[in-house]
């Protein structure tokens, strides 16, 4: 079973940059979609980012989309979220999980990381 850490998450200033790290377990994460999400107080959880095994398809939220990137480094079993120009509605808890293939559902990914808290004040 594949095991999912996230690091990364902090309290930062709007303007601000954080990059989120999520290192999975298993060596199948080099054939695994990975994806990004996130849930606020409140409200529901939500896609943010995926990326495909080999990189070649990215998708973004369009709420994140020039300010947030995806990449991954499958010799080190670790997909990556660096975002930039945070605001203080990106205040979340971030969670990591792997799929077969990249999508923006999250109903189709099998294994997820306890989250990461991003916070960030205006």
């Amino acid at each position: 079973q594949v095991q999912l850490v996230e690091s990364g998450g902090g309290l930062v200033q709007a303007g601000g940059s954080l990059r989120l790290s999520c290192a999975a377990s298993e060596r199948t994460f080099s054939t695994s979609a990975m994806g990004w999400f996130r849930q606020a107080p409140g409200k529901e959880r939500e896609f943010v980012a995926t990326i495909s095994w080999r990189g070649s398809r990215i998708y973004y939220a369009d709420s994140v989309k020039g300010r947030f990137t995806i990449s991954r480094d499958n010799a080190k079993n670790t997909v990556y979220l660096q975002m930039n120009s945070l605001m203080p509605e990106d205040t979340a808890v971030y969670y990591c999980a792997a799929s077969s293939t990249p999508t923006t559902t999250d109903l189709m990914y099998n294994y997820w990381g306890q989250g990461t808290q991003v916070t960030v004040s205006s």
